[in-house]
């Protein structure tokens, strides 16, 4: 059965922003659950900092999927590692600030898009939306400019 280590590392920032930071390791075969873990990473909008080590900001939400996360990498057989973080160097932090909000802006700027044209799917943009704005951990600006969009083309008020 794997292991699960949960250690509180915390470091002095200069924008304080808290991160989690996961590792973990599987059986290699199958590889449907390495696979399975990987998209459920992508879901939460996680990205991968170094090679095994992925990374999301420090939230009641993120911190809890994450929890669950662990516990079911360890009942398929492997380990996780999680911590809570801060970046000592405030240029590594700015450098995954941007990370997570390219992330999120290619989705806003694809439904940009499709809001332009005439008879957009309001319903299927407004669903992607609400997905991508799950992930937008730092509010980018065009996740603000989709939601006027998209609540201007319903007619509603904002």
């Amino acid at each position: 059965m794997g292991k699960i280590t949960i250690i509180d590392v915390t470091v002095v920032t200069f924008i304080m922003t808290n991160w989690l930071l996961l590792h973990y390791k599987l059986p290699s075969k199958p590889s449907a659950l390495r696979v399975y873990i990987w998209r459920k990473l992508r879901r939460l909008g996680a990205i991968l900092l170094h090679e095994a080590v992925w990374v999301l900001p420090d939230t009641p939400r993120t911190a809890e999927q994450i929890q669950w996360l662990a516990a079911e990498i360890q009942e398929m057989g492997g380990s996780a590692y999680y911590w809570r973080a801060n970046t000592i160097l405030g240029g590594h932090e700015e450098s995954i600030l941007q990370q997570f909000n390219e992330q999120v802006d290619a989705v806003y700027s694809d439904l940009l898009k499709r809001l332009e044209k005439p008879r957009a799917d309001l319903q299927e943009i407004a669903k992607q939306y609400q997905q991508a704005s799950a992930q937008d951990f730092f509010k980018s600006k065009l996740g603000v400019l989709v939601r006027e969009k998209l609540t201007a083309k319903r007619g509603e008020k904002p």
